[in-house]
């Protein structure tokens, strides 16, 4: 199965939350509050998109977290690599750093490498303002357990 990983999906619920209302600055347990994510999880999120220029972090009595930039300037696969680093779907890619046993002799040598071109260009294509438009209006949120992780979904 090709998935993102669990805190990739969370990242991205974070990022989309933000952005409702661009330019709010936003904590962990405000976060909690609208997504459903325990608070050390969206704290730990935060502070990876943070570090990697997604968020602008605030200091302060009145600080949090803030987007850096306009939700229809940021793609998704920019949230892909800072949670998970480059997406590859072979260690044969151009963007994988791992070994591969039989790279030298391998027949698919160079075929996976223009399907991960495509998802690539797919992610890159998707912004956090389109993910937002395919998200109906929400209601009043009520938890449910997906996994180990609790979600808010609208009713």
């Amino acid at each position: 199965m090709f998935k993102i990983s669990k805190m990739t999906d969370y990242g991205v619920v974070i990022m989309s939350e933000m952005a409702r209302i661009p330019g709010r600055t936003m904590t962990a347990p405000d976060l909690s509050l609208h997504t459903g994510l325990t608070v050390p999880t969206a704290a730990k999120i935060l502070r990876l998109l943070a570090k990697g220029d997604l968020l602008t972090s605030i200091r302060g009595a009145h600080g949090g977290y803030r987007l850096e930039r306009d939700p229809g300037e940021i793609v998704i696969a920019e949230v892909i690599r800072v949670l998970e680093g480059p997406v590859a779907v072979t260690s044969c890619v151009d963007d994988s750093h791992e070994d591969c046993s039989v790279e030298t002799c391998c027949p698919m040598k160079g075929g996976w490498e223009k399907i991960n071109r495509a998802i690539n260009l797919a992610l890159e294509e998707v912004t956090l303002a389109d993910m937002l438009q395919s998200v109906p209006a929400t209601g009043t949120p009520s938890p449910i357990v997906a996994g180990n992780e609790e979600h808010i979904v609208a009713e």
